[in-house]
């Protein structure tokens, strides 16, 4: 009775906030537009405050990850213009992983029981995955752009996958996605006009946004054949 009354609280809770988030209208600050149009005022509040803003970044970026607040690349593109590519890499990377932990743990202690009791079969593709694969199979999802990463966190919380194999593998494998914008705010903090958007530096890290996740993903395809192979001929000899 105790076990269920913490998970009723823990989900109106965050039914709450993510309610107030919408209520409210807090997506529009988070809108390329907005974000564009007060750059100015950010940048000269960051190089009056540096930490304070880094931390108010830092944990704004981990709320909106736990709550699985969608469009959180536009964050990321502003974190880019903002602080430069070191300093906003460093944020972000460890801001979307532990909000991913967040959300991860949220859905394993809200949803995994209730949903493998009575859906075993709808997650039973996923199970075998991670079953067989392990962590390679989250890596593997992670750099399929067709997954949204949010979806990943509640999904993978339904499973057995240990916390510490979810932190490394999220870790590797937002690394490509979260450099990659990173360096695209960078080239769009440099823009000084509409046209700017055609500009070598803007294009290539668009185009890289898309090109680099599909080649890492067909080489980590084809590193899970030679390991099958290398494994049925380990089998074969004995």
């Amino acid at each position: 009775m105790k076990q269920q009354y913490s998970k009723l609280v823990l989900l109106l809770g965050i039914s709450l906030l993510i309610g107030v988030f919408f209520a409210f209208d807090l997506q529009q600050y988070i809108a390329f537009d907005y974000l564009q149009s007060r750059h100015t005022f950010y940048k000269r509040y960051y190089e009056q405050n540096p930490t304070l803003t880094l931390l108010i970044y830092f944990v704004f970026y981990l709320s909106l990850t736990a709550l699985s607040i969608p469009g959180l690349s536009i964050v990321i593109l502003a974190g880019g213009a903002l602080f430069g590519f070191p300093v906003a890499l460093l944020i972000i990377s460890f801001a979307d992983v532990l909000g991913s932990i967040v959300a991860f743990l949220g859905s394993r202690r809200l949803f995994r029981k209730y949903l493998q009791d009575r859906h075993p079969c709808r997650l039973r593709a996923v199970n075998h995955g991670i079953a067989r694969e392990g962590g390679w199979y989250l890596l593997y999802l992670r750099l399929t752009p067709v997954f949204p990463c949010f979806l990943i966190n509640l999904l993978m919380g339904l499973t057995k996958i240990r916390v510490s194999t979810f932190y490394w593998m999220t870790q590797i494998g937002k690394f490509p996605h979260n450099a990659l914008y990173t360096n695209a705010g960078t080239q769009i903090s440099k823009m000084d006009s509409l046209m700017g958007v055609f500009s070598p530096g803007v294009v290539i890290s668009f185009a890289l946004i898309g090109f680099v996740p599909l080649v890492m993903k067909m080489g980590l395809h084809q590193a899970k054949v030679r390991r099958a192979l290398y494994s049925s001929q380990e089998n074969q000899q004995i």
